[in-house]
Formats: structure tokens, C-alpha cells, sequence
């Protein structure tokens, strides 16, 4: 069920990406008809595909039935993703909701309504997919609590985006400047982002009870037992909970809640029910462990860590991408134009990198905190036997290979033989405690590294050089696709003087005079260069008056004026420099202080000159 939360999380990089493709094209017109005939094609393949599936399970054995089913469900979420983008980026169905007022002031609710749309089409996989799974659960769960279960299962994975996106909504209606001036900033942005993160983890737990209908575990023996194994561990908690996930016939529990008085323990029935004293005991341990080894407040720096990366690191990325011209050739071999091939870049990129950061480092530190809260059972009991008998009934009941895999959680063989190898060998457990530590460490070392770096490209020192670099290779790409344009040859002319590659400078500027003699941008710029260049052999005060000149005859502004000054200045004729000087002051629009300065510059000679 952790899969979802990445599909929905793909599904919102989707629709906020959606606006990428919008073009003066109107196929909205028509978007509820498409959108109608793509997801009944939608709903008919994958009745086949589980039809198909239900007619050889009386071949197959359960654990290969399981296999398959969870194979069908991952692939027909994907096949769901792929249709949304196609509703969104083709039918463009979002442009229909476009030009309703409220939710132009409020767009979080217009992303909600389409985001609904995904959620259908899961629902629908699920709906198909019962038919097969329930022979799972048997009797004991309806198709109503296997669909809510994964309904309300999934939906936690968008608090944190609902919850700031529509404060966002709420605050940028309010008149009250100042506030909007402090998010505007990128410490402001920051800022409201991580207090939001950490007002949802502390407070989320209240929310999400009553998403997935937790109730108060009733007074008797199994809250006792879990309130004295509480009480020995030293864990504080607001309440134990009954946790009725798929009709609670799932033997599990969890712990949820960074905070003590909004913390939670949540269990299942049918963990209650099937479990012996030791077994509940060391079950509790485990999720106690999660609480004593601060896992849930590491997520917090995760979902922090993950935030201020792709805030700082974003137009970075976002202008690598546009100078990512072997890709855009190869986008170009299959007919795809620039813009749209940027825009699969960017999308690209941000499911990469989100699929990339929870799926396989969140999971990596996920195991691996499972096996560590797996350990923590050896604070409170001389062995983990009970654990291992858990696992062994978990696999009988869910009737699952032992060695499934997972992403989240090592497969429950592979726990099973990690304890076995620690009661053999209580090494290991220090081991694996050192190891979690370390990888904790070698995290924040990278986030700094990557924020560091990230701070300097897009605020700091590294900013001008960055910037630099991708106007220069902007530039030659656009070249390639605009040979003939003259005033692009002019530009490098402008990138190799600022280089102090004088010699290229100059031959850029006479080329573009080459095809373009009135180019008053190439005059302008060469004569500068032949009247001021650092490198007295690059100078030619004749060239630079004559070029000056010409740029004066096409364009009578101030920057060409101070230009011809200077080539006045240059053949000695100070008196002639000083009058046109004045005349550039005299029509500036800006930068007047400049413009006053040579005047003063150049009277100053004049008058060193008369004396």
C-alpha cells in the first residue's frame, strides 16, 4: 500500500506540470468526451486483465497468485498514471475548469477535483482487482472495506501538499501586504513550507484517526496488556486505537506521532486475536522501538530535507535542462520540438527525482529502521523468539511467500533469518545500531553538501558564474537553430569580450557586419572595443571613429553618443569629446550619474590639455 503514496504523489507532479503543455490549441471543447471514452477503455482492460487472472488461479498456488495480482495492480496504477497525463496533457480537460472565478482564487481545489479523477481511476483497479484478492481475506471483508482501506490508506500522502497549498490559497487572499512581501522571499517560502511540515507531522495524527476510523481500543485484558508494556518501556501515548485496516483482518499495528500527547498506537483485531502474551509483547517492543530510536522524527527531517532541496536546487535544474542539447537532438530525430521536449524534461525530472528520493533512499533508511526497531526487542526481552513466531504467523495468515519482496520493509524471511543470525551472534545488533547511525550521519552530510551547493548557484558567489555559463551555451544553441541571425553573432561578440578572448570578439562583431553592415549593436560594440581595449594591440582609434560613425547615423541614443565619445576621446579630439558627451547626458534616460561622470571625465582633460 506504500505504492500509492507515490502514485498520488506522481499523479499531483502530473497535474501541476499540466500547464507545461497548454498551447492556443482548444480541445477542451471535447475533453469530457474523451476523457469519458479513454477511462471506460480504462475500466474494460483491466476487467480483462483480472477476468483473465480469476479463470487460472485454480491452477496457480497462492503465493503465485499474490505475485500476480500485486504485479496486475502495479502495472494498471501505472497504465492510470499514464491515462491522467493524457486527460491532462492532450484533452487539456483542466483548461474546462479554467475560467471558473472561485477556483481561480482558490486552485488547490481545483487541483483536488482532478486529483479525485486519479483517485476514480485507482478505485476502479481496486474495484477489479477484489475479485481476485479476496480469496486473501475470505468472508471477512467486503469489497466496501478492501476499497476504503486502500482509499484512506493512501490519502495521508497528500496532507502535507493539501494543507500548505490551501493555507497558500487562504493567505494570498488576505490584504495584508507586509505578510505577502515575507513569502514572497525565498527565506519566507522556506520558512512557511518547514513550519507547515512540522505543524502536519505533529498535529497529522489527529487527522489521519479519523481518516482511517480509528476508534479507542474498548477497556479488558488486550489493553491491559498493552498499557503495562507501555508503561515498561516508558512510553508515553494519547491513546491506543483500534485499527480496523481491511476490516481489521490484517495482523499488524503501528505507532504514529512525534509528539506524546498526539501520539497513537494503532492495532488490528486480528492481531489480538491471533497472538500469544510474548508475541503482543514483542510486537509493542518493535513499535516502541520506533518511537525510543526517533525514526518518525528522522521522517520529519526527510520530508524537511527533500523540501528545502527541491526548493533551492529547482531553476538550477530548470536551466540545466534547457541547455541539454544531445537530448533535445534526439527529441528532434522522433519530431518533437523544443518546447515540448523542455517540458518532458521537467516532468522527467521531477517524478525521477521524487520516485528516485523516497522509493529507494526513503526505503533504504525505512528497512532499515524496521530491522533496528526488529532489535529493539532485545532492550526488554533476553530473545526475540516471539517476533519470530509473529513473522511466521503474519506470513501464514497473509498467506504470502516468506520471501516476498518489498521496498519499505526487508521481506519477512529475510527478518526472520537476520534475528535468528543475532541470537546467535549479539554482535551484529551494536552492528546494525552503528551502521543506522552512520547512515544517518552520511544523510545530513549530503542534504548540507547539496544545500551548500545549491544556496551558492542560486543566491551565493557561484550565482554570476552559473548564470554565465548558461546564457553562454543558450546562446550557441541558439545559433544552431538560427544560423542567418546576425544580432545572435553580435551576442557572441558580447560573450567573447567579456571572456577578454578579444581576438574572437572582434571577428564575431566584423561578421555580422559581413551580412548585416547597418547592425548599429555591432558598431556600437566594436568601435568600444578598438577606442578602450585593455590590450593596447587590439586597439584602432581610425576604426573606432569610423564604426562609431556609422552606428550614429542609424541610431541617435545615448549609449551609441557615449560610444562615439569615447572614439573622439581616442583620436585626441577632447573638445569635440566633452560636447558629445553632453548630448548623451542630455538625452540618457538612465544611468544619468555615468553619463555625468564622462562629461566630468573628459573635461577634466580638456582642460589638463589647454593648460
Amino acid at each position: 500500500m506504500f505504492s500509492n503514496f507515490l502514485y498520488f504523489l506522481v499523479a499531483l507532479i502530473i497535474y501541476t506540470t499540466s500547464e507545461l503543455f497548454q498551447s492556443d490549441q482548444i480541445v477542451a471543447g471535447h475533453g469530457f468526451l474523451y476523457t469519458f471514452l479513454i477511462y471506460t477503455v480504462f475500466a474494460l482492460i483491466c476487467r480483462l486483465a483480472f477476468g483473465r487472472l480469476e479463470r487460472k488461479v485454480s491452477v496457480f498456488t497462492m503465493e503465485r497468485i499474490d505475485h500476480l495480482v500485486n504485479a496486475y495492480i502495479s502495472r494498471l496504477s501505472f497504465l492510470a498514471l499514464v491515462v491522467f497525463s493524457i486527460v491532462l496533457y492532450q484533452f487539456k480537460l483542466n483548461l474546462v475548469l479554467s475560467d471558473i472565478e472561485f477556483l481561480k482564487l482558490m486552485p488547490t481545489l481545483k487541483a483536488m477535483v482532478f486529483i479525485g479523477l486519479f483517485l476514480i481511476s485507482l478505485i476502479v483497479v481496486w474495484n477489479e482487482a477484489f475479485t481476485v484478492q479476496k480469496r486473501f481475506f475470505g468472508s471477512r471483508v467486503s469489497k466496501r472495506d478492501y476499497i476504503s482501506s486502500n482509499v484512506s490508506f493512501s490519502l495521508p500522502a497528500l496532507l502535507p501538499w493539501f494543507t500548505i497549498s490551501i493555507v497558500a490559497d487562504i493567505l494570498g487572499l488576505l490584504p495584508w501586504a507586509p505578510l505577502k512581501n515575507i513569502l514572497d522571499t525565498p527565506a519566507g517560502e522556506i520558512g512557511f513550507i518547514a513550519l507547515f511540515i512540522v505543524s502536519i507531522i505533529i498535529f497529522g495524527p489527529l487527522l489521519i484517526k479519523k481518516l482511517w476510523k480509528c476508534r479507542p481500543l474498548e477497556p479488558g485484558s488486550s489493553r491491559e496488556k498493552i498499557e503495562r508494556i507501555c508503561k515498561a518501556a516508558g512510553l508515553e501515548y494519547a491513546d491506543i486505537l483500534r485499527w480496523e485496516l481491511f476490516g481489521g483482518t490484517m495482523v499488524t499495528a503501528g505507532v504514529m506521532g512525534l509528539v506524546a500527547r498526539f501520539r497513537y498506537i494503532l492495532v488490528t483485531p486480528a492481531l489480538l486475536n491471533s497472538l500469544e502474551d510474548d508475541e503482543l509483547a514483542a510486537v509493542m517492543f518493535h513499535e516502541i522501538g520506533h518511537v525510543q530510536k526517533h525514526h518518525m522524527l528522522f521522517y520529519l527531517f526527510f520530508l524537511i530535507g527533500f523540501s528545502a532541496c527541491n526548493f533551492i536546487l529547482f531553476e538550477p535544474v530548470m536551466q540545466l535542462m534547457q541547455i541539454a542539447e544531445p537530448v533535445y537532438s534526439l527529441f528532434e530525430f522522433f519530431g518533437i520540438d523544443w518546447g515540448t521536449g523542455y517540458s518532458l524534461l521537467i516532468i522527467a525530472a521531477l517524478v525521477g527525482g521524487i520516485v528516485f528520493y523516497f522509493r529507494f533512499v526513503f526505503g533504504l533508511f525505512m528497512r532499515n529502521f524496521e530491522r533496528q526497531a526488529d532489535l529493539h526487542v532485545y532492550k526488554f526481552i533476553p530473545d526475540a523468539r516471539p517476533l519470530i513466531s509473529t513473522f511466521y504467523k503474519i506470513a501464514s495468515f497473509s498467506r504470502q511467500a516468506i520471501d516476498k519482496p518489498n521496498w519499505h520493509h526487508f521481506s519477512i524471511g529475510s527478518r526472520i533469518r537476520f534475528l535468528e543470525k543475532c541470537q546467535a551472534n549479539p554482535d551484529l545488533i551494536n552492528a546494525h545500531h552503528k551502521k543506522v547511525k552512520k547512515m544517518i550521519g552520511g544523510y545530513f552530510a549530503v542534504i548540507l553538501v547539496v544545500l551548500g551547493l545549491g544556496y551558492s548557484v542560486s543566491y551565493g558567489f557561484a550565482r554570476p558564474a552559473f548564470e554565465t555559463f548558461i546564457a553562454e551555451k543558450m546562446l550557441f544553441m541558439q545559433m544552431d537553430i538560427e544560423p542567418d541571425n546576425a544580432d545572435l553573432y553580435a551576442l557572441v561578440g558580447d560573450y567573447y569580450y567579456n571572456k577578454k578572448n578579444y581576438k574572437k570578439a572582434i571577428d564575431s562583431y566584423e561578421n555580422v557586419l559581413r551580412v548585416d553592415p547597418e547592425n548599429v549593436h555591432a558598431l556600437n560594440n566594436l568601435s568600444w572595443l578598438f577606442a578602450t581595449c585593455p590590450e593596447e594591440s587590439f586597439r584602432n582609434k581610425e576604426k573606432a571613429l569610423e564604426n562609431a560613425e556609422k552606428a550614429l547615423d542609424y541610431k541617435w541614443e545615448a549609449f551609441v553618443l557615449d560610444t562615439y565619445a569615447e572614439a573622439l576621446f581616442a583620436n585626441n579630439d577632447i573638445e569635440k569629446a566633452v560636447e558629445i558627451a553632453r548630448e548623451a547626458l542630455r538625452v540618457s534616460k538612465t544611468k544619468k550619474a555615468y553619463y555625468q561622470g564622462q562629461v566630468v571625465r573628459f573635461q577634466k582633460y580638456l582642460s589638463q590639455k589647454n593648460t
